[in-house]
């Protein structure tokens, strides 16, 4: 917990802030959700998420089942990145650990949006499904073997995610987890360039195992990726860094104001 604490300080030391800006009316307030520090750690800025969250429908069983379902992924990158941390006294596992633990916050901010009550987290390597279960079991033994297998856990972890983030995106309807989503799938992506960035710093070369190869290194010979500009309905704090127009439909949503 010690080093969870140590690696949320560094993340937030590097993040880098921008100011909100105004759209052509002069009015409405946008801004980032996402922060990117430089060695791609990548975390939701939590305030201009929760602003940028518009009214919808009610979630289908689907869609709330892949929320469901990423929160325990979400959960496990956390977990297996804590303990990794610990083991192996590595900056970029207390990083990307604190990331995953903003980004378990925000799949919570929007469950409870939608009035899901049980957002129960858990103790750290603690699950309730046995698969899940067993397989943080099998990657901590894996990840405890060497630095460089714990590299490739991590690698494999995200790509794991992105594979399922992919699949919820292509689905879904709802605005709300379309934005956290793309957000989150933005988050892995830079992750596993940070991880691809150790491993090839030792000298391995990595073969995906939930993604093409081709999309593998697609995503890390391409740049981090910063988060676009969202209209904010509230209060957002402004911090982070981006481009874009944000999503669609936000030409319906009501004003706010950032503080920078």
């Amino acid at each position: 917990m010690k080093n969870l604490v140590i690696g949320s300080f560094m993340v937030a030391s590097l993040f880098v802030a921008s100011s909100c800006q105004k759209d052509n009316m002069g009015n409405a307030q946008y801004a980032s959700v996402l922060a990117v520090s430089t060695d791609g750690t990548t975390s939701v800025i939590e305030a201009n998420l929760k602003s940028a969250l518009i009214t919808t429908s009610d979630l289908t069983d689907s869609e709330l089942a892949s929320i469901l379902k990423m929160k325990e992924e979400e959960k496990l990158a956390r977990d297996v990145y804590s303990v990794l941390a610990q083991k192996w006294g590595s900056v970029v596992f207390s990083n990307i650990s604190a990331a995953e633990s903003n980004h378990l916050n925000a799949i919570v901010l929007l469950m409870t949006s939608y009035g899901v009550t049980d957002t129960s987290i858990g103790e750290v390597g603690v699950f309730a499904d046995p698969v899940v279960q067993a397989l943080y079991d099998e990657l901590v033994a894996k990840a405890s073997v060497s630095v460089e297998e714990a590299y490739k856990t991590g690698a494999l972890i995200e790509e794991m995610d992105i594979k399922d983030l992919d699949e919820v995106l292509t689905t879904t309807t709802n605005e709300n987890v379309t934005l956290v989503f793309e957000n989150l799938l933005k988050g892995s992506r830079n992750h596993l360039r940070a991880f691809n960035l150790q491993l090839t710093n030792l000298g391995i070369v990595y073969t995906p195992t939930y993604i093409s190869q081709t999309d593998y290194d697609l995503i890390v010979n391409s740049p981090m990726e910063k988060g676009k500009q969202y209209r904010m309905n509230g209060q957002g704090n402004g911090q982070g860094n981006g481009n874009g127009n944000g999503q669609k439909g936000q030409g319906n949503r009501g004003t706010g104001t950032c503080n920078n």
